[in-house]
């Protein structure tokens, strides 16, 4: 019989193969991405990150037992040690001034995937915010594993790839398989629906992140909401 996360990830397969082939993706393996696309997608990461963080320590209030507690802020404190300090590293590789961080604006996909997670964790038990922020973690580790043979040229790919594809981060993606399918023991028939639902959403959303960085995705109309106000009194 399959387990819960085997469901999910059989329903979500043509959305999960979609994310491996992504040309973003593939242009990381191949180290043809353009350095430019890769700079952009490290700033709307670093901001999707900042709210991933804050949605995994809900979780961590909902839960019922105190050791499932400590685990998910122990990932919410993980999430700002070790994949954000990775992002501040490529921040200044890739040479980002403080001028652009200051004037930093979420592109549309960043700003309505992270609405996506805080609205799921506003009402959604444990199991439907795991469910909502589980494919961040598996789709990564899915393609850290199959790019780990490739050798860019680019060495921030290369350590992009090592990040993801590591054994500690292996270890971070089963404890989260393995707590969503504890939880959907016990679940109901509509909350594991919900769970569906969130889960396959998610994956919608990764795709469309590596989409938003290709494409350099910008809002339709621009405008510089950073600017200083100059009042008349």
């Amino acid at each position: 019989m399959s387990t819960f996360t085997e469901i999910l990830r059989e329903k979500a397969a043509p959305i999960w193969d979609a994310n491996l082939e992504h040309p973003f993706v593939q242009g990381i393996a191949s180290g043809k991405l353009d350095l430019q696309s890769f700079r952009y997608y490290v700033l709307q990461d670093s901001y999707y990150l900042s709210h991933f963080a804050r949605v995994q320590a809900i979780g961590a209030s909902r839960a019922e037992d105190l050791n499932t507690t400590a685990r998910m802020a122990a990932h919410a404190q993980g999430t700002s040690q070790a994949e954000l300090s990775l992002h501040e590293k490529f921040i200044k590789q890739l040479h980002v001034t403080s001028e652009e961080l200051a004037n930093f604006q979420p592109a549309p996909t960043a700003y309505a995937y992270t609405s996506h997670l805080y609205r799921v964790a506003a009402s959604g038990s444990l199991g439907e915010i795991i469910a909502a922020i589980l494919p961040c973690y598996w789709i990564y580790y899915d393609i850290g594993q199959q790019l780990k043979g490739a050798t860019p040229d680019e060495p921030i790919y290369q350590e992009w790839i090592a990040a993801y594809g590591g054994e500690w981060f292996g270890e971070l993606v089963q404890e989260q398989l393995d707590r969503l399918d504890e939880l959907a023991k016990t679940a109901s028939e509509k909350e594991k629906s919900r769970m569906i639902d969130h889960f396959l959403i998610s994956c919608q959303y990764e795709y469309l992140f590596w989409e938003m960085a290709y494409t350099f995705e910008k809002w339709p109309i621009e405008v510089n909401s950073q600017e200083q106000l100059s009042i008349n009194k």
